[in-house]
């Protein structure tokens, strides 16, 4: 097996659970503002919401109007009247940035993982609202750094995002690195384009097809984070 030395993890929808946290803070929001707390209304929000990440990630928008703008076309199509998309995106950061859930058999992975590979963060995303999830997660001693997207002002996959984290931790290698995530458009993505190999966590089997429709191959594909023991020990 090739031999690594860095694990380089997402954290949402990889280590932390970001569905739940979305849905927890959209209806804390929702209700603050006067609105049903609906699971309807929250599940457009996600899709309405991972449009507006993919346009970010292809450079098509950029962080501050993504920040107000989801909310406004969540309001326009759910017809939720009177909606301040600006004040209600600082609601909903505010709850998100409390809401932090383990996904399954991440910290014991983690610390099997730890005892062996230094590990890294590697995070898109709203800087108050990462640490404020991340830091206080069992999660974090185990971790060496976490770099968050905000505070390097580049999104994965951009190349500099990935040059960033390579030029803070000078002793790590392409090589011997190992990107861990989810998401094929920023994870797999930006490692397979850096040069390290990938593992896709891809827990819905009938989705496996992505990866290929996407021109991506990555170096692992798993369904469930425990899976990684068996390939890294």
């Amino acid at each position: 097996m090739k031999k690594y030395t860095y694990l380089l993890f997402d954290v949402d929808n990889t280590l932390l659970d970001f569905d739940r946290s979305e849905h927890d803070a959209m209806a804390d929001a929702l209700r603050e503002h006067g609105f049903p707390a609906d699971d309807d209304i929250i599940a457009k929000y996600a899709l309405i919401n991972d449009a507006h990440w993919e346009m970010l990630e292809k450079g098509e928008m950029d962080r501050a109007t993504l920040v107000w703008h989801r909310f406004k076309v969540l309001g326009e199509v759910c017809g939720l009247s009177p909606m301040d998309p600006v004040a209600f995106a600082k609601s909903y950061v505010k709850h998100l940035t409390h809401k932090s859930f383990l996904m399954d058999g991440a910290l014991e992975v983690c610390r099997e993982l730890a005892k062996h590979y230094t590990m890294v963060a590697i995070t898109n995303g709203n800087a108050g609202v990462q640490h404020g999830r991340f830091d206080p997660s069992p999660l974090f001693p185990l971790f060496k750094d976490a770099f968050i997207s905000e505070d390097i002002g580049y999104n994965k996959p951009a190349q500099e995002y990935f040059d960033h984290v390579a030029a803070a931790l000078p002793d790590l290698r392409t090589e011997q690195a190992l990107v861990i995530g989810d998401s094929l458009s920023s994870d797999i993505s930006g490692g397979v384009r850096w040069g390290c190999d990938t593992c896709w966590l891809c827990p819905d089997e009938q989705n496996r097809g992505a990866a290929q429709a996407r021109g991506l191959d990555p170096t692992y594909t798993i369904s469930h984070l425990r899976e990684l023991l068996d390939i890294l020990l």
